[in-house]
């Protein structure tokens, strides 16, 4: 769990920070942001779901 805040984190920051650059001085591209964001959630959520799933067909193969 650790290390899935940590990355989260890093996205959140890095795409506000993309989400800043894209708009320049003026306001915030909260929509870059978002989607970046939301983005990186979908692949840590397919990310966790793979293992886990993995996880499962590993201990139920062994009779």
């Amino acid at each position: 769990m650790k290390r899935l805040a940590v990355s989260l984190a890093f996205f959140l920051v890095l795409s506000l920070g993309v989400g800043l650059a894209v708009s320049g001085p003026d306001f915030m591209d909260w929509g870059v942001a978002g989607g970046l964001f939301a983005l990186a959630v979908a692949g840590e959520g397919f990310r966790f779901w793979l293992r886990h799933s993995r996880t499962k067909k590993h201990d139920s193969s062994g009779v």
